[in-house]
């Protein structure tokens, strides 16, 4: 792999031996539907092939994407759900080839870094901080989860759960690292907002509290934030992949995820909690409206959220299988490796 990547490096990137690979949504494949840099640069005649790497968090491809495609030579997506999703839209299942992510494994493990203060970047949104409540023996409980705040995140059912499983006394709090989405920042309003939208009661003993991160986490503090979480939760209506569960996964944090869309390639029941969907919704609105995805059930995510507080046991040795997977499975010299085997797949067949 390393003699292919190096010599690669060398050749002159004449058009006639170049394989391109276009890593983006079809509309920005030539010619791109909206503004943006083209690609293949000048159309599809002139390249030795051409491969489109994309992926899509509903259940289905829109007909243009689909047409677009079909164009390319090859379709590179990285799950078995989009294998399906893809083919059943009408793309040729001889160019769908799965190719999943890497995650950098040794970048992200727990065993080299120091807990992030989360309490120094935090803003209290919801109920009353911990410290004094749970008296010297107890260590609060931290369920950290990392989103776009767009409504297929599933933030609703994360705040719902949360909030009518838990009180002021269970020695629990909840960090969201969010950033808008078409969205102002005020995020704190937001959640009262919602709180008060939904009629979720007060528990007797108050709020379980809630806090918003909504600055700048530079990159190499990430792992510190895991490390200082006891459990990673993402109740999405569907993912391409999923970059934070994958993360957490690899800093040996027991995750709790929706059981549908990209990750279901890498949940099982030995390294995380995958949480059951207990319906398909129609997407509303946006460019995919019509498409649909998952609703995640809200009582079991309550189920499962009080599961692993109990149970710290149990979500530190599916926290210890879920690094193993990752590194058996998607780390970058293994990924490197698949797509070396591809494209020199490729140069044979051309050649």
């Amino acid at each position: 792999m390393q003699r292919l990547a190096i010599e690669l490096h060398r050749t002159d990137c004449a058009a006639s031996n170049t394989i391109v690979v276009c890593h983006s949504e079809p509309g920005a494949w030539y010619p791109p539907l909206f503004q943006t840099l083209p690609c293949p640069p000048s159309g599809y005649g002139e390249y030795l092939s051409v491969i489109g790497r994309t992926m899509f968090e509903s259940d289905r491809v829109n007909p243009e994407h689909a047409k677009r495609c079909n164009r390319m030579d090859q379709v590179w997506v990285p799950t078995d759900f989009h294998v399906g999703t893809f083919v059943d839209s009408g793309v040729d299942p001889s160019k769908v080839v799965k190719v999943v992510q890497p995650i950098d494994v040794e970048f992200f493990d727990q065993a080299k870094y120091e807990p992030l203060d989360l309490g120094s970047f935090g803003n209290l949104v919801l109920g009353e901080e911990q410290k004094g409540l749970l008296g010297l023996e107890k260590k609060e409980f931290v369920f950290l989860s990392i989103f776009k705040w767009e409504y297929r995140k599933g933030w609703d059912v994360l705040l719902k759960a949360y909030l009518n499983e838990f009180s002021r006394i269970d020695g629990v709090s909840l960090y969201l690292l969010t950033n808008p989405y078409h969205t102002d920042r005020n995020f704190g309003n937001k959640i009262v907002e919602y709180v008060k939208a939904s009629k979720i009661e007060e528990p007797n003993k108050g709020w379980p509290p809630i806090y918003v991160i909504d600055t700048h986490i530079a990159q190499v503090d990430l792992p510190r934030m895991y490390k200082a979480a006891d459990a990673f939760v993402l109740p999405s209506r569907g993912e391409g992949w999923g970059r934070p569960l994958v993360e957490a996964m690899a800093m040996s944090l027991p995750v709790i995820a929706t059981n549908w869309s990209g990750p279901t390639e890498y949940l099982t029941d030995e390294n995380s909690y995958p949480l059951p969907v207990e319906r398909m919704s129609e997407v509303l609105d946006g460019p995919f409206k019509g498409h649909l995805w998952a609703e995640p059930s809200v009582n079991k995510l309550r189920m499962l959220m009080r599961h692993v507080v109990s149970n710290p046991a149990d979500g530190k040795a599916k926290g210890r299988q879920a690094r193993e997977d990752m590194r058996h499975r998607f780390a970058p010299e293994i990924v490197a490796e698949i797509v070396a085997d591809h494209l020199e797949h490729i140069l044979e067949k051309i050649t």
